[in-house]
C-alpha cells in the first residue's frame, strides 16, 4: 500500500500569502496543514509517500518536509508541471504508484477519523475503489456523492443545482490499480483538467466495486483564510495540551491550555487558553487570546492578539487595538503610530511592512 499527497496548485484563495509559498505549509497550531496528512498516512502503516509538488512551490514544500525520516516514512517527490487536474496528479504519478493500491490524500484537508478504519474495509472487501463523505450544509458547493442504502457509490455530481443528498466528497480517496485506466479513458472536463470525478465515474460505470463511507468526525477545508481560523481553532480545542517550555517571568500570566516553546520569552504578558506560541519568540506587554497560534521567531510588543495566526518571524509593535480574526505572514511587520478604532482585522502577506497612521 502506497499513498499519493496533491501538494500542488497555486493556493488562489489564500492570496497573497500564496503568493510566496505553498498553502500546504501554512500552519494550524503551529505545524504545517502538510504534515497532519502525512502523520495520518504513517499512523495507518503506510510508509512509502509520493507527494505531488508544482514548479513554484516545489523546493519549499521539499526542503521544509525533507525525506520523510522525522515521521517514519520515505518521501518521494513528483513534479507536475501544470495543475491540470487531481486525474493528472494521479497520471504523472503512475511511475512511483506502480500497480500498487494507493490512498489519495489532498494536502490541504484535515480530518478527524483515523485511516486506519478506512483502509482495513477497502483492504478486507478488496474494492476496487473507496470515497470518503462528509455531510454538508450547503452541497451545491461541493461534488455530491449518489449512494445505496449498503453504501455502494452510484453516481458522482459535480456542484448540483439541484443536489439529491448533502453528502460531500473528501479529499481522501483509496484506489486499486483499475483506477489508471480509468483515467486514460477520460478527457479533459470544460475547466481544462483531468477531473478524478470522472475517473471515478468511470469506474462506476464499468461496474467496478466502488463503495463509499462516511466520517465520523470533522472535515475541514483549509483553502481559505476563515476556513484556516476555524481549522486552528477546532485543532487548537482538540489536540492542544499545556507545554511551558519557555520563560514566563513573575509579571506574567498564563490561563487555560497553553503552550510555550523553548527560547521564548514572555514580559508582563496574558494569554488565555487554548494558544500556542513557538519558539524563540519575544512577547512583551501583550494579551494572547483563546484560538490564537503564534509561529516560531515572532515579535510582539504592546499588542492584543485574538483567534488569529501569525506566522514565522512576523513583527508586531505598538498595537494597542485587538488584533482579531487575522493571518499574519512570515516575516511581515505591524507597526501602530497612533490610537485606531477597537479591532482591526487583517490578511498580511510574507515579507511585507504596514504602518498605520492616524
Amino acid at each position: 500500500m502506497k499513498a499519493l499527497i496533491l501538494s500542488g496548485g497555486k493556493g488562489t484563495r489564500l492570496r497573497p500569502l500564496t503568493y510566496t509559498g505553498a498553502k500546504q505549509l501554512v500552519p494550524v497550531a503551529n505545524k504545517p496543514i502538510l504534515w497532519y496528512g502525512i502523520e495520518a498516512i504513517a499512523a495507518a502503516g503506510i510508509n512509502e509517500i509520493g507527494i505531488v509538488i508544482s514548479p513554484e512551490t516545489g523546493e519549499e514544500v521539499k526542503a521544509k518536509t525533507g525525506n520523510g525520516s522525522r515521521f517514519g516514512v520515505k518521501i518521494t517527490y513528483i513534479l507536475q508541471e501544470e495543475p491540470a487536474g487531481l486525474a493528472h496528479a494521479v497520471k504523472v504519478s503512475q511511475s512511483f504508484l506502480q500497480d500498487s493500491p494507493f490512498v489519495l490524500y489532498l494536502g490541504d484537508n484535515l480530518i478527524r477519523d483515523r485511516l486506519q478504519e478506512f483502509l482495513a474495509k477497502f483492504q478486507q472487501q478488496q474494492l476496487n475503489g473507496l470515497i470518503l463523505l462528509h455531510e454538508v450544509k450547503n452541497p451545491s458547493a461541493f461534488g455530491v456523492a449518489k449512494i445505496d442504502d449498503r453504501g455502494r457509490l452510484l453516481q458522482l455530481i459535480e456542484k448540483p443545482k439541484d443536489p439529491q443528498s448533502n453528502l460531500a466528497l473528501v479529499g481522501v480517496y483509496f484506489f486499486d490499480r483499475t483506477i489508471h485506466q480509468a483515467i486514460a479513458e477520460i478527457k479533459s472536463s470544460p475547466r481544462g483538467e483531468l477531473e478524478i470525478t470522472d475517473a471515478i465515474q468511470t469506474l462506476i460505470d464499468r461496474q467496478y466495486n466502488v463503495q463509499a463511507m462516511q466520517l465520523s468526525g470533522w472535515w475541514l477545508d483549509t483553502g481559505k483564510k476563515d476556513d484556516l481560523l476555524e481549522a486552528n481553532h477546532i485543532v487548537l480545542d482538540d489536540f492542544l495540551e499545556t507545554k511551558i517550555a519557555g520563560n514566563v517571568d513573575s509579571d506574567s500570566q498564563i490561563y487555560g491550555r497553553v503552550e510555550v516553546g523553548k527560547g521564548t520569552q514572555l514580559i508582563n504578558c496574558t494569554i488565555r487558553g487554548p494558544a500556542i506560541v513557538g519558539e524563540n519568540c519575544h512577547l512583551e506587554n501583550c494579551f494572547i487570546g483563546p484560538y490564537s497560534s503564534i509561529a516560531n521567531d515572532v515579535t510582539l510588543i504592546d499588542t492584543d492578539i485574538d483567534h488569529s495566526v501569525i506566522l514565522s518571524g512576523a513583527k508586531i509593535v505598538n498595537i494597542h487595538q485587538r488584533i482579531v480574526d487575522s493571518l499574519i505572514g512570515q516575516r511581515a511587520q505591524l507597526i501602530l503610530a497612533s490610537k485606531r478604532p477597537k479591532a482591526i482585522r487583517f490578511m498580511i502577506g510574507d515579507d511585507c511592512k504596514i504602518e498605520l497612521m492616524s
